[in-house]
């Protein structure tokens, strides 16, 4: 190119390689960045959570939205059409009382619902391998039965014999106390019930605001319904009962409401009073696990054997820290290789690539020897034709080659087809001079093709000679034999 002139090379640019080596199993053009997601997001449990993990209640909330409407409902009323009334004829305490004990009751309420009950976390694949294995060598391998071997733990807890269970679904042996929740599906830390009302499970981490719940329900249900009727007689002193009944419907329709309830939730509140002064759940006073009587067997190991001590214990000791760290983010997962895409594993795909370049060289093998074989009878036989070498139903060599599926390997320019019909002996019918011989010797083998010049006394004295189609019948197999294993040493 002349120097000055305005040529392409001006507007060429050298774009800058990349010396980064990536993976083969991941493309160089497409990488997604991995947002980082919060641990509720794969939580196994069937639980629900709201803002961002600081909620967590039970999949099943309908009755707990049912607690709800009657709380607020009824202290509405309550508030709205009986304590102006009570607060002139009595005293205004009456609505500070009231709205103490509702908001104590709601946040109770919110904090039992909303909270963690003492969910343990399930064991990961390496740690589920690992108790397996310690369980096997623990049982031993001899089991000639059909059941699996019992997979309990049992501890010495205050003198007392304790069987730990093993949870099938979270792989771990529940700690003293614990159980499985079959409607959360997790196994719970000091497990006391599920319980509908609240949308929650009742555990060691929620227990005590679940007493503090039904204990101040108790006075909210009793109080409401005590003023209420008071409100009703008050009024009928100067109207009439029955006047005083359509004065304030509000007040018939709280009656009703509390007079109710307020028989259930005494009842449990006295209950859970009864086993806080135990030091019991309900899960084991369902199941009868302990004595209340110290000098029994079966006497409560848990209990500290004094009524204020038990209660001071479940509510005013500390609250355990959540064990399942539920707003915490999740490390991301190493790049796994992928499957090939046609289902092949790995191994199959290197398994079967190295079939092929073994069948590859036999076939270059078998060329390889066809050509050698059909050289001499070029150089030997000038006047061989294509007529002269047509056989019956086998193409010529003059015939062009049929069309080749792909992979399927090319035969030489100078041989006929090769078909599953067309052996070795049909296409180079071979006879030595001498018919007492089996087998070729080094001397009588042919060369590759161009080794031979054409005055060599080999190539004269040993001339293969194509038969016809009447002596084609007459050919040893043992010939073509001996041929082909000379060729391959």
């Amino acid at each position: 190119m002349p120097p000055g002139g305005g040529g392409p090379m001006k507007d060429c640019e050298y774009s800058q390689i990349s010396t980064h080596s990536s993976s083969p199993m991941e493309s160089p053009h497409k990488k997604k960045k991995i947002a980082a997601r919060r641990k509720w997001e794969v939580f196994p449990g069937r639980n629900k959570f709201f803002c961002n993990g600081r909620i967590m209640m039970a999949r099943q909330t309908g009755v707990f939205y049912l607690t709800l409407i009657l709380i607020l409902v009824t202290s509405a009323l309550f508030f709205a059409f009986d304590c102006p009334y009570l607060a002139v004829k009595i005293t205004p305490a009456i609505p500070v009382v009231g709205g103490i004990l509702f908001f104590f009751v709601m946040g109770t309420l919110l904090r039992t619902s909303f909270s963690d009950p003492g969910v343990l976390p399930r064991a990961t694949p390496d740690e589920a391998a690992d108790l397996e294995r310690q369980i096997d060598i623990a049982n031993g391998t001899s089991s000639g039965g059909y059941r699996p071997p019992p997979r309990t733990k049992e501890v010495i807890i205050n003198g007392q014999t304790v069987k730990l269970k093993y949870c099938f679904t979270c792989k771990i042996f529940r700690p003293p106390r614990a159980s499985h929740c079959s409607l959360c599906d997790n196994c719970v830390e000091r497990f006391d019930h599920h319980c509908p009302w609240v949308g929650n499970c009742v555990g060691k981490r929620n227990y005590r605001f679940f007493y503090m719940f039904i204990l101040s329900l108790s006075f909210l249900t009793v109080f409401i319904f005590a003023f209420v009727i008071t409100h009703v007689i008050l009024r009928s002193q100067q109207t009439g009962f029955l006047n005083a009944l359509k004065d304030s419907p509000a007040s018939v329709l709280e009656a009703v409401v509390c007079f109710f309830s307020v028989w259930s939730i005494v009842g449990l509140s006295g209950f859970h009073t009864y086993l806080i002064s135990s030091n019991q759940t309900t899960n084991e006073d369902i199941k009868g696990s302990w004595s209340n009587k110290r000098g029994k067997e079966n006497y409560n190991p848990y209990s500290y054997g004094n009524i204020f001590t038990n209660c001071c214990v479940a509510l005013c000791g500390p609250i355990s820290p959540s064990l399942i760290d539920r707003r915490g983010y999740i490390q991301p997962d190493t790049p796994q290789p992928a499957a090939p895409s046609n289902g092949i594993t790995m191994y199959g795909a290197m398994q079967s690539q190295s079939d092929m370049c073994d069948q590859d060289q036999c076939i270059q093998s078998t060329k390889f020897v066809l050509q050698a074989a059909a050289t001499p009878l070029l150089q030997s036989e000038p006047s061989l034709t294509s007529d002269e070498m047509h056989l019956p139903g086998k193409p010529g060599l003059g015939t062009p080659c049929t069309s080749l599926t792909l992979g399927q390997p090319t035969p030489p320019s100078s041989m006929p087809n090769l078909t599953a019909e067309a052996t070795l002996s049909d296409i180079l019918p071979l006879k030595d001079e001498h018919g007492g011989h089996q087998f070729l010797t080094p001397d009588e083998a042919p060369s590759p093709p161009r080794m031979l010049g054409a005055g060599s006394p080999l190539t004269h004295s040993r001339t293969m000679h194509v038969l016809g189609l009447a002596s084609q019948d007459s050919l040893h197999e043992d010939s073509v034999r001996g041929l082909v294993k000379l060729s391959s040493v």
